[in-house]
This record gives structure tokens, sequence and C-alpha cells, in this order.
């Protein structure tokens, strides 16, 4: 190494992760948890690339976005190219693409990695893995009840009981009949407030009421409704909400759609939901039903994830509306709840038998012997180090291998073994197909 040569950092990019085999057991894991629940209801995986133009956030998950949370670069052919900071435009871009080949209603999932330029925290990092879940082609609420019942079992195989967490509910028809008919709110202070409610929860009272006293303070005829609104923010349930509501309310199709996704949810003995009316969900395309699983624990009290109704993004390519719902569900909260629970998965053991050469002479005579127990489905580690045969058990044991044969001059002459059990100690003395049959026992 050159003598002012800078020593390079073995430190990840801030904000990503490296995987060492035991996280990689666990990601493997959740991503297997994942995609068990989605193909037992029939759903099909699909994938696609990390690079997206730049206009397919732009054009409807807001400009925000592009400007502030994501990588985007323009390429060698003066193309602005974004690494995807979420799935769905994607997975709207490829149905409208092949919309005419496809076979409605679709039932699709992905399991796509996602970059987001922000501050790093608990939960939430640069670079994550995400469930994304979605079905396109239904209009009604049989939708939103089908995919939040996932969301409810995904939640459930974490290892939470339904009184860790609810699901909470709200409806973006709804908000937007209040913002644009019962308050008269422009377009661009409709969505200002929308983005203010959205963060109510990370705010104290004190400093949201400033923030919406200051929204509605430039226009005199807002004077007032303010404390109107929060009146409604504030309600304690979902009665007490609609009673502040003109009565001419009582059959919007938001209130509407909120009561048959309860009623259908609570006939599939779903019981922990309830109606939030803070809950916004942050991007543009929504456009009905959204829900979130809320974690009631306090080690961990927070939003895990969620998503929505968005029937109008198919549209931005040029094509008719097409119904759709879904939710976006993240591995790095995944694996925090889990831990929170108690419910990590542990680590598998690499093989089922370690073969440890005692002597060169003996490597030809153990390579044959583990390819015949490999075309058996045996998993086999051959230890090459050359330590002594202790030290090669003691590192089969640390590794959590089950089993183990040292193959020797007397093991090669005679073809038997004495097979280890180094969970129980056990030694037996085997054949070749002994050996095989002794590994396989349950």
């Amino acid at each position: 190494m050159p003598h002012n040569a800078k020593k390079l950092t073995t430190d990840a990019y801030k904000g990503v992760r490296d995987f060492l085999p035991a996280d990689m057991a666990i990601q493997k894991a959740i991503f297997s948890l994942w995609r068990g629940i989605c193909e037992k209801y029939g759903y099909e995986e699909y994938g696609s690339s990390v690079l997206e133009p730049a206009d397919l956030y732009r054009a409807k998950t807001g400009e925000e976005i592009i400007n502030e949370q994501t990588y985007t670069f323009t390429d060698r052919g003066d193309r602005e190219v974004t690494l995807r900071p979420e799935m769905t435009p994607t997975a709207a871009r490829m149905v409208a693409g092949r919309r005419r080949d496809l076979i409605f209603p679709l039932r699709w999932y992905s399991i796509p990695n996602l970059f987001r330029y922000e501050q790093p925290q608990r939960g939430r990092l640069r670079e994550h893995w995400q469930l994304n879940v979605d079905i396109f082609g239904v209009e009604g609420a049989a939708a939103e009840i089908e995919i939040i019942n996932m969301a409810f079992d995904i939640t459930r195989a974490y290892g939470l009981k339904d009184t860790n967490f609810e699901i909470r509910l709200n409806n973006r028809k709804l908000m937007n009949y209040i913002t644009k008919d019962v308050f008269s709110l422009s377009e661009e202070l409709s969505r200002k407030v929308a983005k203010l409610i959205d963060r109510k929860d990370k705010l104290d009272a004190q400093s949201f009421n400033a923030a919406l006293s200051e929204l509605f303070a430039p226009d005199p005829h807002l004077r007032g409704k303010d404390e109107q609104l929060l009146t409604l923010l504030n309600s304690g349930n979902f009665e007490e909400f609609i009673s502040h509501l003109p009565q001419t309310a009582q059959e919007h199709a938001g209130l509407k759609e909120i009561r048959e996704v309860i009623s259908g949810l609570e006939r599939l003995g779903i019981t922990n939901v309830r109606f939030d009316q803070t809950l916004m969900r942050g991007f543009d395309y929504y456009t009905g039903t959204v829900f979130e699983v809320f974690d009631l624990n306090p080690a961990n009290r927070r939003s895990v994830f969620g998503g929505g109704r968005y029937d109008e993004l198919l549209s931005l390519f040029g094509n008719d509306k097409v119904a759709a719902f879904g939710f976006g569900a993240g591995d790095v909260i995944a694996r925090d709840l889990m831990e929170t629970y108690g419910t990590l998965p542990k680590p598998e053991s690499p093989a089922d038998v370690c073969i440890c050469i005692v002597g060169d002479q003996n490597m030809p005579y153990s390579l044959d012997l583990a390819q015949k127990l490999r075309s058996e489905g045996v998993r086999v580690a051959v230890d090459f180090s050359g330590k002594k045969v202790g030290d090669q058990i003691a590192n089969a044991d640390k590794r959590g291998i089950k089993f183990m044969v040292a193959i020797g001059d007397q093991e090669v002459t005679s073809g038997s073994f004495k097979l280890k059990n180094l969970k129980t100690k056990e030694e037996k003395v085997v054949d070749e197909d002994g050996l095989i049959s002794e590994i396989r026992r349950p």
C-alpha cells in the first residue's frame, strides 16, 4: 500500500446494511413468511429493475419525494433516472403497459429493493426490502377486505396477538369531502392540510394547532374554521366524528366504504380495527380507503406498515382507470417487531454433517464420500483446515452442525465410520448406507 494512500473504511454506506449469514437467515425467513401468506391467497410474484424514469415519481408521488428523498441522477444519455423509492408506481406502469394481455383481477406481489435518501432511524433506513401486495380490477370493498386480511395474517405471523396491534382505517374520499366541500379549501390548501394531518401524531397538540391556524389565517373566510376542523380531528370515535359533520354527509361514499370494510373484517373475526380520522398516508395517489397496522407495544408504539386504494394511478399512462388496492411492508420494521416480541427465527445449521479429514492422503476419499451424500440430498460441509480432530469437532458444533464423521486411514480401509451426534454426544458405527439413514432420521 503506498505510503500516502488513504486507508479504505470497512463501514457500509450510511443507512444501508451488510448481511452476515445470521442476518441473511433472518431476512430469508421473513421473505419466506411473506411469500407463504401471499401465495396462500393466490397472489403471483413479479419483479422489475431498481431504475425508473424520475418522471414516474414526479407525476403522482409528489415533487417532494424527488427533490428531497430519492437517489436521482442524470445518466450518460441525459435521462433523469431514480433508484426506486417505492414499488406501486412501477406495478402501475407494468399493468398499464400490458393491460390487454392480462387477466383481471390481478393478484400480484413483489419483494423489491427500495432506496430513500433520508435520515436513518429505528425502523427506517436508506435502503430496505419491502413486500408489496396489490389487487387490480376490483372496485368494491372485497379488495380492501382481502388485502387487510392478508396484512392481519402477516402481523400475526410476526408473532403478535390481536391485542398487540390495531388496524387503523380512514378514507381519502371522506377527507377530501371535508377539506373541499365542508370547509371550501382550495386544492393547494387541501393538500397542505392533508400533509399536516398526516404528521399529527408526530407533533404535540400546541404545535399542531398553531400550524393549522397558520394555514387558515391568510383567508378571512376561514376564520374560526380551524377550530371546527380540530373538533373533527379530535373526535374520540367514528360516531362522534360523524356527529360533527353536516347531515348531508351521512351517505357520503367515504363513510359508506369505511363501514363496509369494518363490517366485512368483523365477519372474518378481525375485531382490532378502528377508524382514525388523522390517518392520511403520505402519497398523493391514494383515492379511497387507507389503512395502517399500528403496534401498541410501548417499546415500538408506531405504525409498522400500511397502504390504500389508488384507482387513478394507471390513468397517468394514458389508460382508463383501473381499480387498485395494496400495501407495502418493510423488512426493517418486520425484524424490529420480531425482536420486540421475541419471535425472531433462529438461524438454521448450514449443513447436516461435517466431514473431518484426518491426514491429507484421505482427502480424495472424503471428497468422494461428500459427493455421494450430496447426491442423496444430504447437506455436507468438508473441513479443509487440517486442524486436530477435536478442533474440527468444536468448530462444527459452534456452527450448529448436528453430525460429524472423521475420515482417517481406518475408515478408508474398512468403509465403516463413527457418526457422532454433536447435540446428544452419541456415536454410532455405520457404513455408507447407514450414514445416510442416520443423518436423515427425524
